[in-house]
């Protein structure tokens, strides 16, 4: 709970290694870089290491950082020797090269297309996951960094990281010799010479006494029920040291509509927070309405007691957010009357979680058929809130009963990737004539991964795309640009089909891909945040759906204190914040944009 000094007691006990995670946009960097100053400022040699491809510790301590620890000017001690240093480590770079390491050796040997399957296998969120960990351990590990009393992540593994590490059976001759499809043994394959390294750092990941896991989330449910998630998962693979960290609260409102609805949001989170968190050690930190760079801003987060009002001398004067930065995106209006124009077709909102995609595709959805369209408004999520979503939409709007053109669904990953899952291992032992015990496990496990989930759900997803030929199908959530380009490779594509359809290939799949990519039929809206870490994760997924020659119609910047109208001064000052984000979307990287104020309603 808050403090006079709110970090204060995460330094005062303070293991050797810190693993700080959380949904992006939260303020993990932040908090992690405050705590490593606070600990080398008690004279504790300390080592800060980012792993997000994004990193922003150069802005941060507003100096270069490299691969190597870089001393951290301004942080000696009464000796002389510095006590903080930082590095990035990437991910995606740490991938890239792998990914060529194991290609290379085929180059010439195996045609093409094979190559190229083989590249895309390589090239999901599941291989810069592992190159992450191959990162970590290697942190762990190193005798040269034993100088440091604590190594702080910006970035923890997941849970299902883990487990596929721990798995004895991964270092088994079975993995590159294995022909049974599953989705995350390729990314797993070349790094059985380093079986020992990963065990010693599991090891130490799950000792008490050496590490701990800071669970970073905004009094938002899906913060609280990420933060929730990672907790359950990790807990369950033996890291059971954790602490809670609750980030950006706002205590006073002053007379603005905007801060009173903001509190009162606010608090019926924390009144609903998970019970996994509740019993967890807690740290409250209020927002603060600026961006934490420099020494002197990172000691001042946790100095003030989060009960104290979280305005910042000088801010009462602020003046109020200028719309030059918005002038160049459209309305909701707008974006509805441009979607409504095509008279029917796919509508798919994309986005990392807590973006507001949801909500967004339940009021496009809600717009269209009050204008007259039948509308089927599904989704993949699965914490299936879609339904709260519309009805909050509906209220929203003065209505007290949704309009009858729309109808919703929901496609349950859980069943689906059950049932993928069940034909999978069934497939295996037929074509094997029986799994070893230890294969079995890590096909089990493979199969419990993210991206065997997104290829369950595929089958689903593409009946569903089928039904828009007369209608809207309005979709929350929609397969990534690597999973669809997994599929369509060539071999991978039809080993896939194959396995889960047999000899015939169901006319919606088969189709699927090219519909996804005709700009007549399928409009895909990437929903972001005006903040770093959302608008750089859209921009990665904008990417990978380039892979797979998938343009999105444009860009929804969801959530914008900026375009509010609030006068509350940390609030409007955040809004201001925005504007950077705000250009680069506009100028940079969407073809459309469209700004969405943030309201407390929605």
């Amino acid at each position: 709970m808050a403090t006079p000094d709110a970090l204060e007691r995460l330094a005062t006990n303070a293991t050797r290694h810190l693993f700080f995670t959380g949904k992006g946009g939260v303020g993990k960097t932040t908090v992690a870089s405050a705590l490593a100053l606070r600990l080398a400022e008690l004279g504790r040699p300390t080592l800060l290491v980012s792993t997000d491809p994004a990193s922003n510790l150069d802005d941060v301590f507003t100096m270069a950082v490299g691969e190597q620890p870089t001393p951290v000017p301004r942080t000696e001690d009464a000796s002389g020797q510095t006590q903080l240093s930082v590095m990035n480590l990437d991910p995606v770079r740490e991938a890239a090269a792998y990914r060529e390491r194991m290609i290379a050796p085929y180059r010439g040997a195996l045609p093409d297309a094979a190559l190229r399957s083989l590249e895309e296998q390589l090239s999901g969120a599941c291989t810069v996951e592992i190159a992450a960990f191959n990162a970590f351990t290697t942190l762990l590990t190193d005798a040269a960094l034993a100088r440091f009393a604590h190594i702080v992540f910006d970035t923890a593994p997941t849970g299902h990281t883990l487990r596929l590490l721990s798995l004895p059976s991964a270092w088994s001759g079975f993995i590159s010799t294995n022909s049974s499809g599953a989705s995350c043994l390729g990314p797993l394959a070349g790094l059985g010479e380093q079986q020992q390294q990963y065990a010693s750092a599991v090891q130490t990941l799950c000792d008490p006494h050496r590490t701990t896991l800071v669970l970073v989330a905004r009094a938002e449910p899906s913060a609280l029920h990420e933060a929730a998630r990672a907790a359950g998962e990790l807990h369950a693979l033996g890291m059971h040291e954790q602490q809670l960290v609750v980030n950006g609260l706002l205590r006073s409102s002053g007379s603005d509509a905007v801060a009173t609805a903001f509190i009162t949001r606010q608090t019926a989170a924390m009144a609903a927070m998970p019970e996994q968190l509740t019993s967890l050690p807690r740290v409250e930190l209020p927002l603060v309405a600026s961006e934490c760079t420099g020494l002197a801003a990172l000691r001042a987060v946790g100095r003030a007691a989060a009960d104290t009002p979280s305005t910042p001398a000088g801010l009462h004067s602020a003046p109020t957010p200028h719309t030059a930065a918005y002038n160049p995106f459209g309305t909701f209006d707008e974006l509805v009357q441009q979607l409504a124009a095509a008279g029917r077709g796919v509508i798919m909102t994309m986005g990392k979680g807590g973006v507001g995609k949801t909500t967004m595709a339940a009021r496009i959805a809600q717009a269209l058929a009050r204008a007259g369209h039948a509308v089927h408004l599904t989704t993949t999520d699965p914490a299936a809130h879609v339904e709260a979503a519309v009805h909050a939409v509906t209220l929203a709007s003065g209505s007290n009963a949704q309009p009858s053109l729309l109808t919703v669904s929901r496609i349950d990953p859980a069943l689906e990737t059950d049932r993928y899952a069940s034909e999978v291992l069934a497939d295996a032992e037929h074509s094997s004539g029986g799994l070893e015990p230890e294969e079995r496990a890590l096909l089990e496990e493979d199969l419990r991964s993210p991206c065997t989930e997104e290829i369950a759900v595929f089958r689903a997803f593409a009946r569903t795309v089928a039904d828009a030929a007369d209608r809207f199908v309005v979709l929350d959530t929609a397969p990534t640009g690597h999973t669809l380009l997994l599929l369509d490779a060539a071999e991978s594509y039809h080993r896939e089909v194959a396995r889960t359809a047999g000899s015939h290939i169901p006319e919606s799949v088969r189709t699927l891909l090219p519909r996804l990519r005709d700009a007549s039929y399928t409009r895909l809206l990437i929903v972001t945040l005006a903040e770093s870490t959302p608008v750089h994760e859209a921009e990665r997924l904008q990417q990978d759906l380039a892979r797979a020659e998938i343009v999105p119609f444009g860009w929804i910047v969801n959530g914008s204190l900026a375009a509010s109208g609030t006068q509350h001064p940390v609030l409007a000052a955040r809004g201001r914040l925005e504007a950077p984000h705000l250009q680069r979307v506009a100028t940079s990287l969407a073809q459309r944009a469209w700004l969405i104020p943030w309201d407390a309603a929605r």
